[in-house]
C-alpha cells in the first residue's frame, strides 16, 4: 500500500502522490508487514476510476464513484476509506478526513508501519475539528507506537491553549524548544515567538530576555532587534540606566525606526543626565528624517541640552583628575559614564577599569559598560570577557543582549578575514 501512504499528504504531514496504482498481478500478492491484498476485478476498476477522477480534479465524478463502491472484504473497506480520505483532502473537509481515517482504523489492513503516523494525523485532525480530548488520545496512541515528533509536542501546546491551560501549554513549548536544541536543529522563529509570548504572559521576564537573545543570535536583522528591545523595555521595575543601555544597543544595530524611538531615547538620556548624548540623538533623528526641528518635545529638549552639553564636556578633564585620587570608584564611574555617553569609548573603558579597581561601585553596571566600551572600541575579546562577569540582576540582561551583538560583530570580522581564493 505504498500508494496509500503517499496519498495522505495534507497539512504538511506527508509527501504527496497517487493512491491506487495496482496491477492485476498484485491482486493476491502478500505485502510485507501487511495484509494480503485481495480485491475483486470490478472493485479494482471502480477504485482506479475514482482515483483518476480525484487526480483530474473532477470532484463530482470522484464523489459519485466513491459513493458507489461496495467493498466486501477488510482490504476493500480499507481502500474505500482511503479514497474517501483523499477526496476529503481535495475538498478541504477536515471532519470528513477524520471520519475516513477512523474508518481505516476499523479495518485490520492498515500497515503496521503506517499506523503510528496515521494516529498522529488523526490527532491533528481531531484538533482542527475541535475534539481536543480525542486529539490528545490519538497523540498518546501514536507515542505508545513510537511516533512522537517535535511537532506533536507543539500540537499538544495548541491543544492545551484551546483548553485554557496556559501553564501546561507553556511547558510543552519549552519541551519542544529543548528537543530541537538537543537535536541540533534550528528553531523556527514562530516557535520563539510562541515561547516569548507565553513567558511574557506569565511575567517571566528573565525567560523573555533569554529567549529574545537566543532568537537574535539566529535572526538578527535591524527589525528583529527593534522588536526584541522595544518589547523587553516594557519590563517592570527596570532602572533608567539599564533602559538607556538598551536604547544605545538599538541605535548600534541601526534599529531606530521612528520618531518615538528617537524621542524616547533622547528623553531617557536627558533624564539620566547626559546632555551631550541627548543633543546627539536629536541631531541623528533629524538627519534620519524621523525628527523635525518643529517637533515640540525634542525641540524643547534640544534647547535645554545644548548649553548643558558644553559644560558637561568642558568639565571632564577636571573630573577625571579628581577621580584618579578619590578614595573609591564612584567619581571614576561618573566620569566613565560621561565619556561613554559622548562615544569616547577608550577613555570610558579606562575610567570603568579605574572605578572597578577602586571599588565602592555597582560592579554589574561597571562590567557591563566596560564590556560595551571595549566592544565599541574594537576589543571584542575583552568585551566578551567583561560582559561575562555580569551574572545577575537587570545588568546581566543588558550584558546578555550586548553579548549577542558582540558575537555578531565577531562573526562579521571573521568573515571579512576569510581568504578568498583567486579566480582561476
Amino acid at each position: 500500500m505504498a500508494g496509500l501512504r503517499h496519498s495522505i499528504v495534507t497539512l504538511g504531514l506527508l509527501a504527496g502522490g497517487g493512491m491506487l496504482a495496482f496491477t492485476p498481478a498484485m491482486a493476491k500478492k502478500p505485502v510485507a508487514a501487511g495484509p494480503v491484498i485481495e480485491m475483486s476485478d470490478s472493485f479494482r476498476a471502480a477504485t482506479q476510476a475514482a482515483d483518476s477522477a480525484i487526480k483530474a480534479g473532477d470532484i463530482a465524478t470522484a464523489q459519485s464513484q466513491i459513493s458507489g463502491l461496495m467493498p466486501v472484504s477488510d482490504f476493500e473497506n480499507y481502500v474505500a476509506a482511503g479514497l474517501r480520505f483523499e477526496l476529503a483532502v481535495r475538498k478541504v473537509d477536515r471532519q470528513a478526513e477524520r471520519v475516513a481515517l477512523n474508518d481505516m482504523f476499523k479495518t485490520s489492513s492498515v500497515p503496521k508501519g503506517d499506523m503510528p503516523r496515521l494516529r498522529y494525523i488523526a490527532g491533528y485532525l481531531s484538533f482542527i475539528v475541535g475534539n481536543y480530548e480525542d486529539a490528545t488520545a490519538q497523540l498518546d496512541y501514536a507515542k505508545t507506537l513510537g511516533y512522537d515528533p517535535i511537532d506533536a509536542t507543539m500540537l499538544r501546546a495548541d491543544i492545551a491553549l484551546r483548553r485554557n491551560k496556559a501553564k501546561e501549554a507553556r511547558g510543552f513549548v519549552q519541551e519542544a524548544l529543548a528537543r530541537q536544541r538537543a537535536a541540533g536543529q534550528p528553531i523556527p522563529a514562530a516557535w520563539y515567538d510562541r515561547a516569548i509570548s507565553m513567558a511574557y504572559a506569565a511575567g517571566d521576564w528573565s525567560e523573555v530576555g533569554a529567549l529574545y537573545r537566543e532568537r537574535l543570535s539566529h535572526y538578527d536583522s535591524a527589525g528583529e532587534w527593534r522588536t526584541a528591545l522595544a518589547n523587553y523595555l516594557t519590563a517592570p521595575g527596570m532602572d533608567a540606566q539599564v533602559q538607556l543601555d538598551l536604547y544605545r544597543l538599538q541605535a548600534a544595530n541601526g534599529a531606530m525606526a521612528s520618531e518615538r524611538d528617537y524621542q524616547a531615547y533622547a528623553q531617557l538620556a536627558e533624564k539620566t543626565g547626559y546632555s551631550a548624548e541627548t543633543k546627539a540623538i536629536i541631531e541623528a533623528g533629524r538627519a534620519a528624517g524621523k525628527l523635525t526641528p518643529t517637533q515640540a518635545v525634542t525641540a524643547s529638549l534640544m534647547k535645554s541640552a545644548t548649553p548643558k552639553a558644553v559644560k558637561e564636556i568642558a568639565g571632564l578633564p577636571a573630573a577625571a583628575k579628581k577621580a584618579a585620587t578619590a578614595k573609591d570608584g564612584a567619581a571614576a564611574m561618573t566620569v566613565a559614564d560621561t565619556y561613554f555617553s559622548l562615544g569616547q569609548y577608550p577613555q570610558a573603558a579606562e575610567q570603568y577599569r579605574l572605578a572597578l579597581s577602586k571599588g565602592g561601585v555597582d560592579t554589574g553596571k561597571g562590567n557591563a559598560r566596560l564590556g560595551v566600551a571595549l566592544a565599541r572600541s574594537g576589543d571584542l575579546t575583552g568585551a566578551k570577557a567583561a560582559l561575562g562577569q555580569v551574572t545577575s540582576g537587570n545588568w546581566a540582561n543588558v550584558a546578555g543582549f550586548w553579548s549577542v551583538w558582540v558575537d555578531q560583530q565577531s562573526r562579521k570580522t571573521a568573515f571579512k578575514h576569510v581568504a578568498v581564493p583567486p579566480a582561476s
